[in-house]
């Protein structure tokens, strides 16, 4: 018996949990002709019967029957009509089965109302819906639990709601019953099943090949109903562009999606039937703001394009979660950059890579896009698998060229169709599409780490040598270098571009680039667009940066010497209690004047790094992070560029104001971002008045939240507050902003109490995530606050944890994630982190999820 066979076989006897290899992969034994469910709801008494047929499968050397099942009662089994009786552990059962194909029948009983880690059936006010993806469907029925095995499906649901769903093709309904089949494969992690009081917001969509296909959001009675026509424009679009750019038709004959309050994700991609959380489908202009309703956008992008890039093509075993998602997302990007602004999206798109994806790579939860082991898949939905994984196929069609990107996935769709599949099978596609040899550039995939990009300069008469490097190192170790594609150009200090851009792809440790014949010296500007996710040390003065900040052609590029203007005047001001740099300040002050610009371009110049993100900064640069420092150098930069500005803020402010009916296109939330950016300065110059009267006046969240937000962050928003929590109270996705903004607008001193406070609230309640993520996120968030030198930020935090975990180790285990950097941070702070990972650790009885997190945080320290 091999590595694989023993590890199926300790999943009988109940033991500790156990590190999975992917190194370990086998087939499972037994192929699936088909399956069918029958579901008799009741709240804490549901009964599932299954019917599976299965085979033997050729490929397979082991072929013990195992099949997956938690919190499960079985109450009778049986093949090929005779029963039997099935050895039974926490994890699933065994059974001798015939040797050829057989017929396995169970029923089981689950009780969906006590299911509070909401995975498996569960229910949220009142409705019955699942989630699946990773190891839920085990908590369903007793079954194969694994992605590599797909079946069709039909099932039947027997409950007295109007609103009964599943995946697939409506097959026929009665009074208090429905069927439905879904007539492709599909692995279990995509079963969904809806049940409730449920209205639809209709609408219909006719593809390229002339099909009509129904479309449905279903939402509860009441307010919600008007707040679904934005996600039906977005859903039509993105269908429609799924086509034009992919070729991707759609292929079953409705396409519903759910919103649900209480849900551990965003959203699912379950096959025709995608289960949102609410607040990421759910949109009206007086509900929601210009940034919600981008994210709405591109997340029902996002789970739409699952039904090609992780549907039909699925994964082949959960270590292959880069390739599905990671496809997916970079196709969500290219929406998003289609539809609204190109520059801006990548700059959005690296600022939140570098803020969390090589924060993560660079501490002690750094792991590869695809892992080569873990102990709870759900602790790799990360942004290095997702976000990461992007950039890697982003780099692909950088390499490849758009011809040879669009013959890669035409290739990979064909070939892969209905299958499970792995990297190397995406990387073969491309290999064969561009006669290209890939190895070197898997390590992309299968080391962690972000490289580290040295540029160095020699110039001599009219020549410049550029010496360009690469290290990387993560857990400890060095890596080997990978391939890396640098897009380069040589700007003139006075503008244009002296040499036209190029691609540099660095595929040694060192290369060297020479131009001659040049007038004056250049400007060297590298990874232009963030053509790689890696981060460059170049040796570039303020000047230089200057000069890049005003006429770099890329528009990343001078976003990015904006960037790193104003991260070394904040090391400055906190390494050296320097002041804020006026040559910055007049940076910020042409740009904020030059209406070439976009303005939500514009906006993001004048955006200051996170707390975080400096006390990141300075880690790097060798020194310790002070969070009371850091804090104090915030507030005093936004105070001096306010000052510096303010001959220009209400000028701005008035010429961005947008009139007539609120949409949320890209040009009017662009003008609404810089309006609110100037909002924000002019209130530390008025004491509010401003302000209080955009909240007043306002009549959309984008232009309320804004408002409310400058006014507390100053101290004077509390008539407001209450106000607003008057305005909003029944509507709780508008009450999460309510509760957040608080939290991370409290000032340093008071965010243990503020937190505190709003844990008391009638309205909080630490069952539903999007609540807890909306106090304790927000919380974790507010630096200063939650590194209060006292420690009790650790505690408070860590003791919500501990009460969570038992109900729902899923948003315990990424909270945790809060602790992950307490190597920047003094001796002191690092002891009281490593206190509250230590009393977390030893509650007893925790989570597997929880406990992996903490475990790897303590033992990266």
């Amino acid at each position: 018996m091999n590595r694989a066979a023993n590890q199926e076989s300790a999943l009988m006897k109940d033991a500790a949990p156990q590190t999975i290899y992917l190194s370990d992969y086998t087939p499972f034994g037994f192929l699936i002709d088909h399956v069918d469910l029958t579901f008799d709801l009741h709240p804490t008494a549901t009964r599932v019967k299954s019917r599976i047929a299965f085979r033997p499968n050729p490929d397979a050397t082991n072929h013990t029957f195992f099949l997956h099942g938690q919190d499960l009662k079985l109450i009778s089994a049986k093949i090929d009509g005779a029963v039997v009786s099935p050895s039974l552990s926490s994890e699933g059962l065994t059974c001798p089965v015939p040797e050829g194909r057989f017929v396995w029948e169970a029923e089981v009983e689950i009780s969906p109302e006590t299911n509070t880690a909401l995975e498996g059936l569960y229910m949220s006010n009142g409705m019955y819906c699942t989630q699946c993806e990773a190891e839920g469907f085990r908590k369903i029925t007793f079954y194969p639990d694994r992605p590599d095995v797909m079946a069709t499906f039909t099932v039947r649901i027997n409950g007295a709601y109007p609103v009964l769903l599943c995946n697939g093709n409506p097959k026929g309904s009665g009074d208090a019953w429905a069927e439905w089949h879904d007539p492709w494969p599909k692995p279990a992690y995509l079963f969904a099943l809806v049940a409730g009081d449920l209205v639809a917001h209709t609408g219909q969509f006719t593809t390229m090949s002339g099909k009509d296909v129904a479309l449905n959001i279903y939402v509860r009675p009441g307010p919600d109903e008007a707040k679904c026509a934005f996600g039906m424009d977005a859903l039509k679009r993105t269908m429609r562009w799924d086509e034009e750019v992919y070729g991707r038709e759609y292929d079953l004959d409705i396409f519903n999606i759910v919103a649900v309050d209480d849900f551990n994700m965003g959203a699912m991609e379950n096959k025709g039937l995608n289960i949102f959380n609410s607040s990421c489908v759910l949109a009206s202009p007086g509900t929601s703001t210009d940034a919600d309703f981008e994210r709405i956008e591109a997340i029902i992008a996002h789970e739409y394009f699952h039904n090609w890039t992780g549907n039909r093509i699925t994964c082949r075993d959960w270590f292959q979660l880069c390739l599905k998602e990671g496809l997916t997302v970079y196709r969500d990007q290219q929406f998003t950059s289609d539809v609204r602004s190109d520059s801006v999206k990548r700059i959005e798109d690296a600022i939140m890579l570098r803020a969390h994806q090589f924060r993560e790579d660079a501490g002690p939860l750094a792991h590869p896009p695809r892992p080569s082991s873990f102990v709870e898949i759900n602790n790799f939905y990360t942004v290095t698998v997702y976000e990461k994984g992007a950039e890697i196929v982003g780099m692909l069609r950088t390499l490849s060229g758009d011809n040879g990107y669009e013959k890669a996935l035409d290739l990979y769709f064909d070939r892969h169709d209905g299958e499970a599949a792995t990297i190397e099978d995406f990387r073969a596609c491309f290999e064969k599409a561009t006669d290209a040899d890939l190895t070197q550039f898997s390590r992309w995939w299968t080391d962690p780490g972000t490289p580290h990009v040295t540029v160095q300069e020699e110039w001599s008469e009219g020549t410049l040598t550029v010496t360009i490097s690469q290290k990387t190192e993560a857990l400890g170790k060095s890596w080997p270098v990978r391939v890396i594609p640098l897009r380069t150009a040589l700007i003139g200090r006075d503008g244009g571009e002296v040499s036209s851009e190029q691609l540099v792809t660095l595929t040694e440790a060192e290369i060297t680039l020479t131009f001659d014949d040049l007038a004056e010296r250049p400007l060297v500007s590298v990874n232009r667009n963030f053509s790689a996710p890696v981060v460059i040390h170049q040796d570039q003065s303020d000047s230089d940066l200057a000069a890049l900040l005003a006429h770099d052609t890329d528009p990343f590029n001078r976003w990015d010497a904006g960037e790193k203007l104003v991260n070394g005047v904040l090391r400055r001001m906190v390494r050296d209690g320097a002041t804020p740099d006026a040559g910055y300040l007049d940076g910020l002050s042409a740009s904020l004047r030059n209406d070439r610009l976009d303005p939500a371009y514009r906006a993001l110049l004048l955006r200051s790094p996170t707390e975080v993100d400096t006390a990141i900064d300075l880690h790097a640069a060798g020194h310790t992070a002070d969070p009371d420092a850091i804090h104090l150098a915030h507030e005093t930069l936004q105070q001096a560029k306010a000052e510096r500005l303010q001959d220009h803020l209400s000028a701005t402010y008035a010429a961005m104001q947008v009139t007539g009916p609120y949409t949320p296109d890209a040009d009017a939330a662009g003008k609404r971002s810089l309006a609110n950016a100037m909002l924000g300065l002019i209130t530390r110059l008025d004491g509010g008045k401003q302000a209080k009267a955009q909240f007043a006046e306002a009549d959309n969240m984008t232009l309320q939240i804004a408002a409310l937000g400058a006014l507390c962050v100053n101290g004077f928003g509390e008539d407001e507050l209450r106000a607003f929590e008057k305005q909003w109270s029944d509507d709780r996705l508008v009450m999460d902003k309510w509760f957040g903004l608080q939290v991370s607008t409290a000032a340093p001193e008071n965010a243990v109490a503020t937190t505190t406070r709003l844990t008391k609230h009638a309205a909080f309640t630490h069952t539903n995530p999007n609540r807890f993520r909306a106090v304790f996120g927000s919380f974790a968030r507010n630096h200063a606050g939650f590194h209060k030198a006292d420690h009790s930020g650790y505690q408070l935090l860590s003791e919500w944890l501990i009460k969570l975990d038992p109900l729902n180790p899923q948003t315990t285990a990424r909270m945790v994630t809060a602790f992950d950097g307490l190597q920047r941070y003094d001796a002191d702070r690092q002891a009281g982190m490593r206190t509250a990972l230590e009393r977390i650790a030893a509650t007893p009885d925790l989570s597997r999820d929880t406990t992996e997190m903490v475990t790897r945080i303590l033992g990266g320290t």
